[in-house]
């Protein structure tokens, strides 16, 4: 028989795990092509030969998900996989439907499919919405596990937005070690905090090297997943993180009611900040699709660092980008801490946005009066701090799991927002997780 042509739509992430798992060495298929999207830049990459395997001399082309259409009917595609996240139920069969109609199977691969076994026990993050808090979830766990006296070893959903070959299996314990490997602002937001509280950080290509390396330091390997996306590894124990300031969310996005259905315990985050009919909902939400379910409460209380310079000031609030582009949100931390704190006008970015920056805006017309901090490379990162001085802001407040400061130079003063975990009522999951570990 011939084999299948297949097309993988995906985000640099999830559609190269699911054809190291599943595709590559596999007699029956081709992969013809990725495409790619929500990251810039992605597309005219190629997968490597070295990566891809037998089979692929020249490596695997990337397109844009635009031309998706086209590529079908040139490359003859039989199935195409949808190997991405974050994305509404209704977004997902609108493409499903164009893939149907130009006569190709279109696919989602379950994770019995492409989920790798670990020799050593794993503990699953995940959530049901990019933004959610899964990183001060993996930060509270990973405290947590150490306190018990277990050597953890965090591995991060990728990011591989640089030279794929140079990056099959990467390992962080320094920031010298984000600036060896060229890290971007989206890299380091979510592995400079693992590292400032002494966590190493796994991230990379090929995630069954990356588990085979971290299984020899670590008595723990904790998954901390991506948007909101299925874990890559079998989790002994799987945790979801659902957020009452997007109630309904939860099972109207993929994979996210996923992870809902699946998780063994389900934390309602930020409490604090939400409405009490949103948290009862959502709690309603996991009572009637995951009944067994451990449900845990919890806060996301803010601190800012030189809390007084706020009240009274002009300030620019930069948030964290995902979490507000194909996030949906239209605030965060920095912008709860600016009205908390007394500030005088949130400065609406738009007018001093450049390049690519205005165009994120142009594209996520729900932003106003906040700077998403998109960082994908060092173009991006150059327009973001010209954006920022551009605007006539008297004060930064920098909403980001990093201080940009570190990465770009700004003529403005700033303070910065943190966010943590913060269990309500008598703490549970510690001993949650020793029934595991």
């Amino acid at each position: 028989m011939a084999k299948q042509r297949i097309l993988i739509m995906g985000a640099a992430g999830r559609d190269f795990h699911n054809f190291n798992t599943y595709f590559r060495g596999n007699p029956d298929y081709e992969v013809v092509a990725f495409t790619a999207t929500q990251i810039p830049d992605i597309e005219g990459r190629r997968y490597p030969a070295e990566l891809a395997g037998e089979g692929y001399p020249e490596g695997i082309p990337i397109y844009s998900e635009e031309e998706l259409p086209e590529l079908i009917k040139s490359l003859k595609v039989d199935q195409v996989v949808f190997a991405y996240s974050d994305v509404s139920h209704v977004y997902v069969m609108n493409r499903a439907s164009l893939v149907n109609a130009l006569g190709a199977d279109f696919w989602l691969m379950g994770p019995n499919k492409t989920m790798l076994r670990s020799t050593k026990k794993v503990v699953a993050v995940t959530a049901v919405r990019t933004g959610s808090g899964k990183s001060q979830t993996t930060r509270y766990v990973g405290k947590l596990l150490t306190e018990a006296g277990k050597k953890v070893a965090v591995v991060r959903h990728p990011m591989p937005y640089g030279k794929l070959e140079e990056q099959v299996v990467q390992r962080f314990a320094t920031y010298e070690d984000l600036d060896l490997h060229n890290c971007t602002i989206e890299e380091r937001e979510e592995y400079e905090p693992h590292i400032d509280i002494g966590m190493v950080v796994y991230a990379g290509v090929d995630y069954e090297a990356i588990l085979r390396r971290a299984e020899q330091e670590a008595d723990i390997i904790l998954w901390d997943g991506g948007n909101n996306d299925l874990p890559f590894y079998y989790p002994d124990l799987h945790i979801v993180v659902v957020d009452p300031h997007r109630p309904g969310h939860e099972t109207t996005y993929h994979p996210g009611e996923s992870n809902l259905r699946r998780a063994d315990i389900a934390i309602i985050n930020k409490v604090d900040s939400a409405d009490a009919k949103a948290v009862e909902a959502v709690k309603a939400a996991i009572a009637a699709n995951n009944p067994g379910a451990e449900i845990i409460m919890a806060n996301s209380p803010i601190t800012v660092d030189e809390p007084d310079l706020v009240k009274g000031k002009r300030v620019l609030v930069v948030e964290d980008g995902p979490t507000l582009t194909h996030g949906d949100m239209a605030y965060g931390a920095g912008v709860i801490a600016a009205e908390k704190l007394g500030a005088a006008q949130l400065i609406d970015p738009r007018p001093f946005a450049v390049g690519s920056i205005k165009k994120t805006f142009e594209k996520y017309t729900h932003l106003e009066k906040l700077l998403p901090a998109m960082g994908y490379g060092k173009t991006q990162i150059t327009e973001l701090a010209e954006t920022i001085n551009r605007s006539p802001a008297e004060l930064v407040i920098i909403g980001t799991p990093i201080d940009l400061r570190r990465v770009m130079k700004l003529d403005k003063p700033a303070v910065r927002v943190r966010y943590e975990l913060e269990e309500i009522g008598t703490p549970r999951l510690a001993e949650l997780l020793k029934k595991v570990i």
